[in-house]
């Protein structure tokens, strides 16, 4: 039965002039599960500073939709302060990229950061107001294994030009 619905998914998505991206939807499935999080976020984006808090938690992620979306949650804190978050991450077949919104207990649901994996490393991008000014957001995952995996995000306030890496993440199982 799978395999008859599965074949018009595929001849609807033709019919609407959207090929189904081999392979890219399939680009979060390293993330699937629990992992542990060492996270460290910038303490004071946009001064100079290279001062960091560190934060522990969890990451769990889960596979919907067959794969074409995922939700994770993540909760890590220290002493000091503490972090719950949602991520939920949408698969384009049209465009072949993702978009990721991410949501934390003090903030709202984001606008989405898109892009995609590349020989194994993840570029996404948006643009947002932050502290009033634009600022160009950029999500990289890098150094997959089945094991670990590393986040890193970046601002940028001149265009692309230089970035300030305002969170680094490391998850490992």
């Amino acid at each position: 039965m799978n395999a008859v619905k599965n074949a018009w998914v595929v001849l609807a998505m033709l019919l609407m002039g959207a090929a189904p991206a081999a392979g890219h939807q399939h680009d979060f499935d390293f993330e699937f599960g629990s992992w542990r999080a060492d996270v460290k976020i910038l303490q004071h984006p946009f001064s100079g500073s290279h001062t960091y808090s560190d934060l522990r938690g969890t990451s769990v992620v889960h596979k919907i939709w067959g794969g074409r979306a995922n939700y994770g949650v993540l909760e890590i804190g220290n002493a000091a302060m503490h972090i719950e978050g949602l991520t939920l991450r949408i698969f384009d077949p049209r465009s072949s990229t993702w978009n990721v919104y991410f949501s934390d207990n003090g903030s709202p649901l984001s606008v989405p950061t898109a892009g995609g994996f590349r020989n194994g490393r993840g570029e996404f991008y948006d643009t947002e107001r932050i502290d009033g000014r634009i600022t160009r957001v950029r999500f990289v995952f890098s150094d997959i294994t089945p094991t670990a995996f590393r986040f890193e995000q970046s601002f940028s306030r001149d265009a692309g030009r230089t970035w300030e890496i305002e969170w680094i993440a490391t998850f490992t199982k």
